[in-house]
């Protein structure tokens, strides 16, 4: 297999974090943005009003608290190896994000990929107003960005691979070429190709034939 796309969701997939939960920590909503995420990844909220109510919570955080919480952001582990396998057999890495780009931007230009896209939270006078800027990433925006991306690249869909965890990751998931469910929800798991349980994504280098 040359020639490949690997496009993967971040919260708990790229990261071990849920980076609105960093947020609401901050912000004292934690434990109300915690059930609302849960319910969403397992498919029993609207993607779109889960995250619009969310972030609501976070309005009045100080813009510095992105370095706060890009500091308190885990990778999981064998993203290293996989980024390195993937790019050096020909092939391009992409991350798509129902989070945010002020975590996702950095984060993706330090692991060197590809292409990455994620939601815009609106801040004004230095502070996070509680909203969001521009369309919202959700399932059909992931399914658009991996038709994107592969069209960019120049590959057929069935030379990409998508890999997620939540309700939410389901739509890109149905299009690619491989689709695989690592540490997911069990609605997840059950409409994917592959199941990985092992928190390890160096895993998914021997699923498209490269060698770690």
């Amino acid at each position: 297999m040359t020639g490949f796309l690997v496009i993967l969701d971040v919260d708990s997939t790229l990261v071990e974090n849920e980076v609105v939960e960093l947020l609401a920590e901050e912000a004292g909503s934690l434990r109300e943005v915690a059930d609302i995420t849960t319910r969403a990844m397992n498919g029993e909220l609207d993607f779109e009003q889960s995250l619009r109510h969310r972030v609501a919570t976070l309005a009045g955080l100080p813009s510095t608290v992105f370095e706060t919480v890009r500091s308190r952001v885990r990778i999981t582990d064998g993203v290293p190896e996989l980024v390195a396998g993937v790019q050096q057999s020909g092939g391009r890495v992409g991350i798509v994000s129902g989070g945010f780009i002020e975590v996702v931007d950095p984060l993706a230009k330090s692991l060197g990929l590809n292409y990455w896209r994620a939601n815009q939270l609106e801040v004004a006078d230095g502070r996070l107003t509680g909203g969001l800027i521009g369309p919202i990433i959700d399932a059909e925006a992931k399914a658009d960005a991996l038709r994107e991306w592969s069209a960019d690249f120049g590959v057929d869909l069935k030379l990409t691979v998508a890999v997620g965890d939540g309700a939410n990751d389901l739509r890109m998931m149905e299009i690619a070429g491989l689709s695989v469910a690592f540490d997911a929800k069990e609605l997840v798991r059950g409409r994917a190709d592959v199941v990985l349980s092992e928190r390890d994504l160096s895993h998914i280098l021997p699923l498209i034939g490269v060698r770690g």
